[in-house]
Formats: structure tokens, C-alpha cells, sequence
């Protein structure tokens, strides 16, 4: 009888499972000591723990290094950060079909959806000049009221120009104010997408890459198979990448602070990276958390937290395109819905900079400032608008506003003397800061745009293979990551 009773028992249903050692132990899985769960965060490769030990055991190896030790050989940097490059070009090699597979699946995505497509195209591109225009405006503000008061004229002979700084500053002072609209319009359309392909040319890439998905005829596409097979196997490829993550991570910040000569960073070239920094600050501690808060009533420090694999490799990378497999993966972790992910990502990556437009209104007034020239409203102005073009025509890579600096200072009659070497030298550093502050602003931006359109995956009729933007699945992924955070927050 009594076997015959457990057969009843268990018939049609599923065998009750049996308690776990935790509910033995009178705990919940979810609910482990947190030394338990920082120690499986700990062995979860390429995890965002792994990443924050290893950016601080960099830090505090480099900051020794260059307090205690004055004359650090030349080669001992150049040698320790080979690994790093190695693993940042391997990242940035899969940048190009990234986006390219990315903006084709999410146009056919888009164009399957009967109004949200649309709406999510307008949104987004209001969003991203809002933002960048917001940024530029507070940091304007700052510097007049404050950081210039900080920053004093130099002597004459801190404006001398050798010889070689003169044939770059001349090069460079080609550009005319208006050739940077020109510019913005041009990287638009390729005249050779062969050529823009090969030359790194993104955002021509994207807009031909939105073309190609625009004109493609449904999922019996054979082009389209070919898209989303691709895209599996790159993503096959990032989430390796990001396992190495650690590893690349420390050996580039390592490498970058035994450079770092602290006996260069006087007052004017302190008030600089303060005032840069500071900006960049305010804008992703407070402008983008209240947007984020009024729009998705999250707690948008939290979801930053979550998304530090991103800003870390922002950070050491310096580059916002070589981060975007990692800032896709992280979207796609947060639960945001794959049509938004594939298009912001990719388009954030290479419009949306914050930072850079937070930067070049500190940069001018600093060069103007420490030769003496005083700047009225009209060059505010002026200031303003070319900021505001020069930060979307700035390419995704490290130090490429070098040349839109000196652009923007002659437009308002600043001359490029030895101060603008400063800049130079400087210049890898405060780029970190710009890079980190842009990749926040696209992590923030998919959410709130998901916020806005009420694009769900339920309600979008996925086109190609689901999931397939992080290595096995998107699915996968999301569990991964959504149970290391559970266990985290225990």
C-alpha cells in the first residue's frame, strides 16, 4: 500500500525536490554568507569583482612605482603592456561586424514592429543630442563661474613652441570651423564602403549597415541568415574576450600610470584635469541619475554598479568602440529588450559623447585663460555650438579630439602655443574619464529609452536567431548575471 501510494503521489506532477544543504543549514539559496557569494563572484571568469581587483591592484602597483622610483626604464612599460594591447585589438577586431550585424537585425527588427520602430528611432537620436547639448551647457556654466577663476596666465617662456609641436600645431590648425559641419555630414555617406570598411570609417559603416537591413525582404533572406550567423559566432568570440578581461585590465593601467609624471602636473594643468573630471562627475553622478530616476523610478546608482565591466573597460580602454561588446553584453544582462540594445548600442557608441562635449569648453577656456585672452559671450556661444558638432564627429577612439581642440580655439582667436603641448601630454589621461563618461551615458540611455517607447521582447517579433548576443544566448547570459547580482546583494 504504501508504494502503491507514492506512485499515486507521483504520477502526472514533478518529483518533490529534495532540501538543499542551505535549507538544511535553516538557509535559503538566494541567501548565502557573503563571503561565500563574493567567492563564486570571485572564480565567475571575466566577472565585474575580477575586473575592480585587478584595475586596483594596477593602481596601487603603478602609484608605488612612480612615487618611489623616479627613473623607471623606458622599456618596462612598453614590455607591460603588450598583453593588454594584445587583448584591447583583439576587443576592437570585433567592433566592425559588431555593429554592422547588430544595426541589420535591428532595422529588420524595427521595421517588423507596426509604430515602436519609429518611435524608438526618433527617441533615441532626440535623446542623444539632448543629453550632449545638457552636458556642454553645465560645463560651460562651471568653468565661468568657477574653474577660470582657478587658472592663471604663464610666463612667456612656458609659450614657446619647439620645432616639431609647430609642424603638428600648423597641421592641425588647417581645419576651419566650418569644415567640421562639413565633416559631420560627409562621415554620413561613404564613397567607398570597401574603403570605409577597411579605414574604420564607423559611422559610415552604420548608416550603409542601416541601408543594407532597410532594403533586405523578410527572415527567408539568405543574406539575413548569413547576418545572424555571424553574429552568433562574434559573440562567441566577445565572451571569451571578456573572460580575459582581468588580465587585460591590469596590464594597461599598469602599464599607463608608470608613465604617469606627477612632477609635470602643476596648478594650470591640475585645475584642468579637476575641472574636466569634476564635470564629468556632475554629469554622471547627478544630470544622468535624475533623468534616469524621473523616467524608469529605478535607483540608477545600483544599475551603473551592475554595469561596471563597461565603464572599467571604457576606462582602461579609452575607446567607446572597443567597449561595445562589452557594453552590449551588459545591456543585454540587464534584461533590456534586444531591439533597443542592437540599435542604441551601436549608434550611442558612436554619436553619444558626454564626456567629450563636457571636455572642449574646459580645454579652450584653459588655453585662453593661460595666455591672458578674456572671452565674451559671443565666444561662449561659439563655443557652445562647434562643441556640440565636434563631440559627433569625434571618432570612437582614444584622443581623437586632439584636432577639434585646435579648431575650436582658433574659431575664437585663441593662438596654439607650448600650452597646447601640455594638453598633449596630458591628454591620455583625462580621455579615460571621457570614455567612461560616454559609455555610461549609452548604458543609461537603453534603459530609459526602453522606459519611454514600452518596447518589451514580448511585443517585438524577433527577426533571425534570438539571443545570440552574448556567446550562447542572450537567455543564458541574463541568468548568469542576474544570479551572480542576487548573490552579490546577499
Amino acid at each position: 500500500m504504501s508504494s502503491t501510494k507514492n506512485a499515486t503521489e507521483y504520477t502526472g506532477t514533478t518529483p518533490p525536490t529534495p532540501p538543499s544543504r542551505h535549507q538544511d543549514e535553516g538557509q535559503t539559496p538566494d541567501k548565502q554568507p557573503w563571503h561565500k557569494s563574493a567567492y563564486v563572484l570571485l572564480k565567475q571568469p571575466g566577472s565585474a569583482l575580477q575586473i575592480i581587483i585587478a584595475a586596483i591592484l594596477a593602481i596601487a602597483i603603478g602609484l608605488a612605482v612612480t612615487a618611489t622610483d623616479d627613473d623607471v626604464p623606458e622599456a618596462a612599460p612598453v614590455i607591460l603592456e603588450i598583453p593588454g594591447t594584445l587583448w584591447l585589438r583583439a576587443l576592437r577586431a570585433t567592433v566592425l561586424p559588431l555593429i554592422v550585424t547588430a544595426i541589420i537585425l535591428a532595422v529588420q527588427n524595427l521595421k517588423a514592429m507596426a509604430s515602436g520602430g519609429a518611435k524608438l528611432a526618433r527617441w533615441t537620436i532626440f535623446y542623444y543630442v539632448a543629453t550632449t547639448c545638457l552636458a556642454i551647457v553645465h560645463s560651460i556654466i562651471l568653468v565661468d563661474l568657477v574653474w577660470r577663476r582657478l587658472m592663471v596666465q604663464v610666463d612667456q617662456a612656458s609659450l614657446e613652441v619647439n620645432a616639431d609641436d609647430q609642424e603638428t600645431i600648423d597641421e592641425r590648425s588647417d581645419t576651419q570651423p566650418h569644415d567640421i559641419l562639413v565633416q559631420v555630414f560627409m562621415s554620413f555617406i561613404p564613397s567607398n564602403v570597401v574603403a570605409a570598411i577597411a579605414n574604420d570609417e564607423l559611422l559610415a559603416v552604420l548608416v550603409s549597415a542601416v541601408i543594407v537591413g532597410c532594403l533586405l525582404k523578410g527572415p527567408d533572406s539568405s543574406i539575413l541568415r548569413a547576418v545572424t550567423e555571424v553574429d552568433r559566432i562574434i559573440t562567441i568570440i566577445i565572451t571569451f574576450l571578456i573572460y580575459l578581461a582581468p588580465i587585460g585590465v591590469f596590464f594597461l593601467i599598469l602599464a599607463n600610470l608608470m608613465t604617469l609624471d606627477m612632477a609635470t602636473v602643476g596648478v594650470n594643468l591640475g585645475v584642468l584635469i579637476g575641472a574636466s573630471i569634476a564635470g564629468m562627475t556632475i554629469h554622471l553622478f547627478i544630470v544622468l541619475p535624475i533623468i534616469f530616476f524621473a523616467v524608469v523610478r529605478q535607483n540608477p546608482y545600483a544599475y551603473w554598479a551592475k554595469c561596471a565591466p563597461a565603464w572599467i573597460t571604457a576606462w582602461v580602454s579609452a575607446s567607446s568602440a572597443a567597449t561595445l561588446p562589452v557594453t552590449i553584453r551588459q545591456l543585454n544582462a540587464r534584461q533590456v529588450p534586444e531591439v533597443i540594445v542592437k540599435f542604441t548600442a551601436p549608434l550611442g557608441a558612436l554619436i553619444n559623447m558626454d564626456g567629450t562635449a563636457i571636455y572642449f569648453p574646459v580645454v579652450v577656456v584653459f588655453l585662453a585663460i593661460t595666455q591672458g585672452i578674456t572671452l565674451n559671450a559671443g565666444d561662449y556661444t561659439l563655443i557652445v555650438l562647434l562643441s556640440v558638432l565636434s563631440s559627433i564627429a569625434t571618432t570612437p577612439i582614444p584622443s581623437s579630439s586632439l584636432v577639434l581642440t585646435v579648431m575650436i580655439a582658433g574659431s575664437v582667436g585663441i593662438p596654439i602655443t607650448g600650452m597646447y603641448a601640455v594638453v598633449v601630454a596630458i591628454d591620455w589621461f583625462i580621455d579615460r574619464f571621457r570614455t567612461m563618461t560616454n559609455v555610461s551615458g549609452d548604458l543609461f540611455a537603453a534603459r530609459i529609452l526602453e522606459k519611454i517607447t514600452g518596447i518589451t521582447d514580448e511585443n517585438t517579433p524577433f527577426v533571425g536567431e534570438p539571443g545570440t548576443l552574448n556567446g550562447t544566448t542572450a537567455d543564458d547570459n541574463r541568468r548568469e548575471v542576474v544570479e551572480s547580482d542576487k548573490r552579490a546583494e546577499a
